[in-house]
């Protein structure tokens, strides 16, 4: 497949449309290499790690949600010297889904209520709420067993959920109006948290975008590569 066609697909799926302002230029094909794809390997984010294991395994492009290239790159130096040297002397194509995939109907918070087994499902503006049938116990297990549980909670009738980092009191507000009786989403600030309208779940970023991209690659028979952050309970 050549890569303006890859492109396109990828674009069906995640319209740049979609994207919120902040990811303008950010999004797309971020690395351009060779332009026939063959193999295809994909990863929540583009690590030193996923990077030699993409060239590896001898892929032509490289799917992620998060962008190495956040702030404007006036030098190439440190980390991101190494990251760009290994894709460009592979002249392997990096492409970036981030806030479109959020958005998308089958992206981000779609994956994680199918891993979450929600039923009932009704858009909220940043996510998605709907009955939860699993224990917490089971919720900790499907999302790696790293989370956080801030207020009272027993059990989970409705659950309002924001992949990535959605602890923002509107959509904490939106949540509560439409049912919710708890939130689940990524880095909860104390300021959040004190004045939440309901129990909050906190888990990990890379727990909650994950799954997306673990089913993209699925759906599409790429190679997943998997590099999640040291996470370490201590009791």
């Amino acid at each position: 497949m050549h890569v303006r066609a890859f492109i396109g697909e990828m674009e069906r799926l995640a319209p740049p449309d979609l994207a919120e302002e902040f990811d303008c230029g950010r999004i797309g094909l971020i690395v351009e290499g060779r332009p026939d794809i063959v193999n295809v390997c994909c990863a929540l984010d583009a690590t030193d790690s996923v990077v030699k294991r993409a060239v590896e395994t001898g892929a032509d492009m490289l799917v992620v949600h998060h962008t190495p290239l956040w702030t404007p790159v006036t030098a190439l130096t440190g980390p991101t010297a190494s990251l760009m040297r290994q894709l460009l002397a592979d002249n392997m194509n990096l492409y970036v889904m981030h806030t479109n995939f959020d958005h998308s109907p089958e992206g981000v918070n779609d994956a994680l209520a199918e891993l979450l087994s929600l039923e009932n499902r009704i858009p909220l503006s940043p996510g998605i709420i709907g009955t939860c049938s699993i224990t917490i116990d089971e919720l900790a297990r499907r999302l790696g067993g790293n989370i956080r549980i801030w207020g009272e909670l027993k059990s989970i009738s409705r659950l309002a959920m924001v992949a990535g980092s959605g602890f923002d009191p509107v959509f904490l507000n939106e949540a509560k109006a439409a049912g919710a009786d708890a939130f689940l989403s990524a880095e909860l600030k104390h300021s959040v948290a004190r004045f939440a309208p309901m129990p909050c779940i906190e888990a990990t970023h890379y727990a909650l975008e994950a799954p997306a991209m673990r089913r993209l690659a699925a759906r599409n028979g790429w190679l997943y590569l998997d590099d999640p952050p040291l996470v370490r309970s201590i009791i």
